[in-house]
């Protein structure tokens, strides 16, 4: 007798319909292998913990808006060979996360920046943090949005306590009135309430401060609270976006053979 169908709407009330899925492949393996009950039990709720798990994990980074990829097994190191594994793999173990501190990425255009940010966000995402990912531009913005709704405030607080931020192209624009204000505050709630962000900038850390034009003051108090603790990482080498050479036209043949 198939008891599957019975179960069905009692799991399903229970709100355990996931075990459906491996219920009967657990059910053979517990009469191959002669399991206890209490075994084939263990096994159907390793099976429910594991996809709660996982879905919990999708939920993380489709909420974290990485780009697809961005992973730290697909990053390239051999690209990058003054760049110190032992660091980057230090922090893939979150620990950065623990000590509530910074991490600080820079370098020159496409050496691989963004990609590492959202690798080691996938890391700390899949250790269970919420994760957001997203440029400097749609940050401002999106306070900016907050603050003509009159819903700053609330704004502000959500992304304080989200525990790691990644913040990509930082300083690729000037922040100007009143995004550097929204900024600070961001910077300052985080640095009191300690919360990680990683930052990934093309300039170099000492032209930072270059980034707010309009209030050096306020960058400087910015900057100093973003810096205490971090941990910085310069990356050097080649550029990934290498240009194609384009492929000889036809045209361009028949003309060189008419010459000749």
């Amino acid at each position: 007798m198939n008891p599957i169908p019975e179960l069905s709407p009692m799991l399903k009330q229970l709100r355990l319909s996931g075990i459906l899925d491996s219920l009967e492949q657990r059910n053979r393996q517990a009469i191959d292998g002669k399991l206890a009950y209490t075994d084939f039990l263990a096994l159907l709720i390793q099976d429910e913990l594991a996809r709660r798990e996982q879905k919990k994990l999708n939920t993380r980074l489709a909420r974290a808006s990485f780009r697809p990829g961005k992973t730290l097994e697909s990053f390239d190191f051999d690209r990058l060979p003054k760049l110190n594994r032992a660091v980057i793999q230090d922090l893939a173990t979150g620990r950065y996360l623990q000590e509530n501190a910074n991490v600080l990425i820079a370098g020159p255009t496409g050496v691989g920046k963004s990609h590492l940010a959202q690798a080691l966000g996938h890391c700390a995402a899949r250790q269970g943090h919420d994760v957001l990912f997203l440029t400097q531009t749609k940050l401002l913005n999106m306070l900016h949005a907050a603050r003509a709704v009159g819903n700053y405030e609330r704004r502000l607080q959500q992304l304080v306590r989200v525990p790691l931020i990644i913040v990509d192209d930082f300083a690729l624009k000037p922040i100007t009135a009143p995004h550097d204000e929204a900024f600070h505050d961001l910077v300052a709630e985080r640095y009191e309430r300690r919360g990680s962000l990683l930052l990934t900038s093309n300039l170099d850390f000492s032209e930072w401060g270059d980034a707010f034009p309009a209030n050096r003051m306020l960058g400087v108090a910015t900057l100093d609270r973003l810096r205490h603790g971090a941990y910085r990482i310069i990356l050097e080498g080649d550029s990934y976006r290498v240009p194609k050479n384009m492929p000889e036209s036809p045209v361009s043949g028949i003309e060189k053979r008419a010459k000749n």
